[in-house]
């Protein structure tokens, strides 16, 4: 059995479902994204099933997108969680046969408050689809199922068709990276956009040595600092060059190498540092990756060393 040909008809049966549903989207779907936006309270995704499971996939991307959202299963809006839909809500109900009989039976209290009401469904003739306001059709031509019966290419474009609200509702509300960062303080954007480099950047304990510091104790400090480098200042705490144990390793392959030496004769004179602490440490790390560097020096405009940022950390923090 050829299992690489049945996955590349799969997934061309189900990518035809959507090219064929783009060519179709309609003024109902144009309508249902001003209904949402123009929405006062919360959207309220609403499906049993495999259309309850897309539907909770649906309600957390408009969440996380800048549209208030929840999914509530019709079975416990019976039992008494009809009370969190209220009058400025918008209800999204999903399913492709649209005679869901748990989704059906609350369709009626939906409307007796009077609250907006968006069917997706294949049939325009259905119990939801006699309920809602705007109906967003699920037209399918075939499941990718060989025997035509498990939602595949349905649940696909439902899925999609979810996916398409939430991106015009996104671009509708000017949304924008620290909008999603903000809904995702924790996540690897809210990481990128949020964090600076003074939140990670070493400030005590720094391994700072002068000008005159022979390279025998310089070696002592590194092993101290426990960053691999020491910082060469003045009697003003402004930074003069880095000495780094690579540079320690060049040296030892000179003519003439002393530990008795001082250190600036082996230092990196012109180190790369960074005046302005509140840069967002991933800008820290594209500078640290683009010098092939190991260590950023954080400095004063008067190049007074205030601190260390170490790619350790920066990794470690998940910053990328």
């Amino acid at each position: 059995m050829n299992y690489k040909q049945i996955a590349q008809e799969t997934l061309n049966i189900e990518a035809q479902t959507l090219l064929n549903s783009a060519n179709k989207i309609d003024d109902a779907f144009e309508k249902a994204v001003a209904l949402i936006l123009n929405c006062k309270g919360k959207l309220i995704v609403s499906g049993v099933g495999k259309s309850g499971l897309i539907g909770a996939k649906m309600a957390a991307t408009f969440a996380s997108t800048g549209t208030p959202s929840f999914f509530l299963h019709p079975t416990e809006a019976l039992h008494g969680d009809l009370g969190m839909i209220g009058r400025d809500d918008v209800v999204l109900a999903i399913s492709y046969s649209g005679e869901s009989e748990e989704l059906s039976s609350i369709l009626p209290h939906i409307k007796r408050f009077d609250t907006p009401l968006i069917g997706m469904t294949r049939d325009k003739s259905s119990t939801l689809a006699k309920y809602s306001d705007l109906v967003i059709p699920v037209i399918v031509e075939k499941e990718a199922c060989p025997l035509n019966i498990a939602p595949t290419s349905s649940t696909t474009l439902t899925l999609a068709l979810g996916d398409a609200l939430a991106v015009c509702l996104m671009r509708a509300k000017n949304f924008k990276k620290s909008d999603f960062a903000s809904f995702h303080p924790g996540g690897a954007l809210g990481k990128k956009l949020f964090v600076k480099v003074s939140d990670l950047m070493r400030t005590s304990e720094l391994p700072i040595v002068k000008a005159d510091t022979k390279v025998k104790d310089a070696i002592i400090k590194i092993s101290e600092g426990r960053i691999g480098t020491v910082l060469i200042a003045d009697e003003q705490n402004r930074l003069l060059a880095l000495m780094s144990d690579g540079d320690i390793r060049r040296a030892l392959m000179q003519e003439g190498f002393s530990l008795e030496h001082g250190v600036m004769e082996y230092a990196t004179k012109n180190p790369k540092v960074i005046d302005d602490e509140n840069i967002l440490a991933s800008e820290a790390l594209a500078i640290i990756e683009d010098m092939k560097i190991q260590l950023l020096v954080v400095t004063d405009k008067d190049r007074k060393v205030k601190g260390v940022l170490h790619i350790h950390t920066l990794v470690e923090k998940g910053i990328s």
